[in-house]
């Protein structure tokens, strides 16, 4: 089942560190499976609030590789070209299995 790196960007210095950042973070992807499903997205808010924030969705095959990814090596070796620059909350989660339906969350 598909797990998300779910991320809510508060604010972003651009520099030469996140364009680095950028140009690196694919190759961290690639062997978990990741992509990016919304990459910066301005979320259109329809009903109660919700910060004025930037969004990042990645998706992966399951909730052990999205794990696996961000303890990795290779992501922890990138992430302070991130987290100097960037205020963010970000989450993983898992997604539900084809063909769940909404009641479906009434019979746990």
């Amino acid at each position: 089942m598909s797990a998300y790196a779910l991320a809510q960007v508060h604010s972003v210095e651009f520099g030469p560190d996140i364009v680095e950042y950028l140009e690196r973070i694919d190759a961290t992807l690639d062997p978990f499976g990741g992509r990016f499903v919304v990459h910066g997205g301005k979320p259109q808010t329809v009903e109660g609030s919700w910060a004025e924030a930037d969004l990042i969705l990645i998706e992966f095959p399951d909730h052990e590789r999205a794990r696996a990814w961000w303890d990795s090596p290779a992501y922890r070796e990138i992430l302070p070209l991130r987290t100097r620059h960037m205020v963010a909350d970000i989450v993983l989660v898992e997604g539900v299995p084809a063909g769940y339906r909404g009641a479906d969350a009434l019979k746990h």
